[in-house]
């Protein structure tokens, strides 16, 4: 028997919904504050007589800040713990959408989106690792890929607050920005109760405060069934319990090191190409359509129809991660992302396009319920945080690559030719994904990456 094992033989039950509610309001509020930069602009142009290069910078510095953001909570969130991150990126991210609402001109808006973007970041690629180690493995793709579903709601609230805020309210693209924040508040709040992960915890020989952790989410599970506990399950894995202090170099060598590049490659390339297709759909379709005279891109209606198509694409690839493994989930999200692209492209009337552009948001974001809920799970408790903030920072590039390669492409290639670039793209994704890739449903955190060998695995690799 391990603590471990105890932990991951828990039904579902309230205790856990609890725990996906607080980490799904945090992505909800990083997805509404990343979105509702694009409903700023032209008040901000406005305000100051910015021209294009400056409006391209603003809508460039949240992801520039989510970059570094993601590579800071992964390193330390492998050596602080996970619920300090996410407690710090909250309160560093709330500060900045505050000054930037504030701003007395365009220099200190510019920063205050950067440093808020590394706040979002970084609790953005903190709250996935953090809360599958509370999971059990039976259930971890589903709750992963839900929690990552939050994400489509902050979309929707973005576009609302676009539409019914900023051109109506005095100074309404201040006013949204105040909206974005203050929710923290409520969710700082909420958070103080928060345990720290037990598998982190017991990963850095903090066994007396994992055992209290465990015990009390058992006895909060049976009050919520009603039932006993299912039995402690043998299992031979076992997770570190002496591990290296992870930094930026060691935390590269090991995961490019011989045990490790296939999967890190794998995650890598995935997070890339999701990231490099989504921000480049996202950024460029209402300026591509609309130099084909379709005015409807520019309509309230174009962008909540598709925000509104992210929440099934989250949640149906959430339900189908369980039953077709993640890496076959991503493989069929990127496939039909893919296709769609491709039809989005041979599309004229605006119908048929608003059609075909909800239809790859679908498919995109899905994708996205898929690879929250892979990447946490390919690497080993005592780099897990690192691994998943740097496969996430390394997507960042792709979001930051985006928008500047399609924007140089469509000039030569034409509206096909960019939406033909992006379906190349994505076919690369799902031939990686598909070969490569590893079966992770169903088998415990540690199945998957301790092999039994917790010390010389974590020691030897990165010396």
């Amino acid at each position: 028997m391990t603590l471990l094992a105890r932990l991951d033989r828990l039904p579902l039950s309230r205790p856990h919904y609890v725990l996906l509610l607080i980490g799904g309001l945090g992505y909800t509020f990083d997805g509404m504050d990343s979105a509702v930069v694009a409903f700023l602009l032209p008040s901000a142009k406005a305000a100051w007589g910015l021209d294009n290069g400056q409006l391209g910078l603003i809508g460039s510095a949240t992801p520039f800040g989510f970059l570094f953001g993601a590579i800071a909570a992964g390193l330390l969130g492998d050596r602080i713990g996970r619920k300090k991150v996410m407690m710090y990126a909250l309160a560093f991210y709330a500060v900045f959408s505050v000054l930037a609402a504030f701003s007395p001109n365009y220099e200190v808006f510019l920063g205050a989106r950067v440093l808020a973007g590394a706040g979002a970041g970084a609790e953005s690629a903190i709250i996935a690792p953090f809360l599958s180690e509370f999971v059990p493995a039976k259930r971890r793709g589903w709750f992963v890929g839900a929690l990552a579903g939050f994400f489509s709601f902050g979309f929707v609230m973005a576009a609302l607050i676009g539409r019914f805020v900023v051109p109506t309210v005095p100074e309404g693209w201040r006013v949204a920005q105040l909206i974005t924040a203050l929710p923290i508040v409520m969710l700082l709040w909420w958070r103080r109760s928060l345990p720290e992960s037990p598998r982190f915890l017991v990963a850095n020989g903090r066994h007396a405060e994992a055992e209290k952790i465990v015990a009390k989410l058992e006895r909060d599970v049976e009050k919520a069934t009603g039932q006993e506990l299912p039995a402690v399950p043998e299992t031979e894995a076992q997770p570190a319990t002496e591990t290296p202090k992870v930094n930026l170099l060691s935390a590269l060598k090991f995961l490019w090191s011989p045990a490790m590049a296939r999967r890190t490659a794998v995650i890598w390339t995935v997070w890339f190409v999701i990231t490099f297709s989504y921000y480049g759909f996202f950024s460029w379709i209402p300026t591509l359509l609309v130099e084909r005279g379709i005015t409807v891109t520019k309509s309230f209606e174009f962008s909540i129809i598709i925000y509104l198509a992210q929440i099934p694409g989250y949640f149906s690839a959430a339900w189908l991660s369980e039953r077709l493994d993640r890496k076959h989930t991503i493989a069929l999200y990127l496939a039909g992302s893919a296709v769609s692209a491709f039809w989005l492209s041979q599309m004229d009337a605006p119908w048929s396009i608003t059609l075909a552009g909800a239809v790859l948001s679908f498919f995109l974001n899905g994708t996205y319920a898929g690879v929250y809920s892979y990447t946490p799970e390919v690497f080993p408790t005592w780099i897990r945080a690192s691994g998943t903030g740097l496969s996430s920072a390394f997507g960042r590039v792709g979001s930051i690559l985006a928008p500047t390669i399609i924007g140089l492409s469509a000039a030569s290639l034409g509206f096909a030719g960019v939406f033909g670039l992006t379906t190349a793209v994505l076919a690369a994704g799902v031939v990686c994904v598909v070969v490569f890739g590893l079966s992770t449903a169903g088998r415990s955190l540690e199945e998957l990456t301790e092999h039994g060998a917790p010390v010389k695995t974590a020691k030897e690799m990165t010396k």
